[in-house]
């Protein structure tokens, strides 16, 4: 997908301009953040990071926003999330120019996902639907754990738009581990490390695990036990290297096709 992107950015009179939005200096979203920076500018986008400090006002988060929406050479913006206390997610994410919105988290963009029209789509759900596009999906039971809006929503609707039959679950859903036990593709997006295990798992299922945390002694894992996970399942991404790296090649691909989409 990368290489795909790099060979249609260079083959345009302008490069598509990405700028990504940090507020404040945490941990992980700078790796990320550098991360996505770096891939990119291999791909030939150009790429800048507008990295504010943890104190910035909303107001001012609200202008920078504005200043970039009115940016002609600007085609994505991102904000990486989670922004520090005080200030308002949705206020920043409603902010932002629909169709600069390469993260596809605003309203509009979630709005024509749900309705099944075409808009910018949520990097991590695109990249998981591109993973299973080996997978036969039509009437295939389909297990979504986890209802965030970043992940659970969108990628239920993805399936469902896939012709998958699709559960919505999430850590109150009754008898969860026998309804994961009935999915030919489980979606693990839950946000905690190794909650899934072996035994959740049917033979030959498609997991796909979203989930990205680190336990007491340093290691990352995902949302799946995955060496119990592995030893049933017929395929399963891996923690880390697996729906990560889709997300930036996604991120890169939504830039370009937002830049296009402009006439840009």
């Amino acid at each position: 997908m990368r290489a795909d992107v790099a060979a249609r950015v260079a083959a345009r009179s302008r490069s598509p301009g990405l700028a990504v939005v940090l507020v404040g200096d945490d941990p992980a979203s700078t790796v990320y953040v550098r991360s996505k920076d770096r891939a990119a500018r291999q791909a030939g986008i150009a790429a800048r990071t507008i990295h504010l400090p943890a104190a910035t006002s909303e107001a001012a988060l609200l202008a920078e926003i504005r200043t970039l929406n009115e940016d002609p050479l600007v085609d994505g913006i991102l904000v990486q999330l989670p922004l520090p206390q005080g200030l308002r997610t949705e206020a920043v994410l409603d902010a932002i120019d629909p169709a600069k919105d390469v993260d596809g988290l605003t309203p509009t963009n979630a709005g024509l996902l749900a309705s099944g029209r075409k808009g910018l789509v949520p990097c991590t759900p695109k990249g998981i639907m591109r993973l299973l596009a080996e997978t036969p999906l039509t009437g295939a039971r389909a297990v979504v754990l986890g209802r965030s809006v970043l992940v659970g929503r969108p990628v239920a609707a993805l399936l469902t738009a896939a012709d998958a039959t699709v559960t919505l679950a999430h850590s109150r859903t009754r008898d969860l581990v026998t309804l994961c036990r009935r999915a030919e593709v489980l979606v693990a997006a839950i946000g905690r490390p190794e909650m899934v295990g072996g035994d959740w798992i049917a033979p030959s299922a498609t997991v796909i695990d979203v989930g990205i945390n680190r336990t007491a002694d340093g290691r990352l894992v995902g949302d799946v036990a995955y060496a119990e996970a592995a030893a049933v399942a017929g395929a399963i991404t891996p923690v880390p290297g697996g729906v990560g790296p889709m997300t930036i090649a996604c991120l890169l691909e939504n830039t370009l096709e937002a830049a296009i989409a402009r006439g840009a």
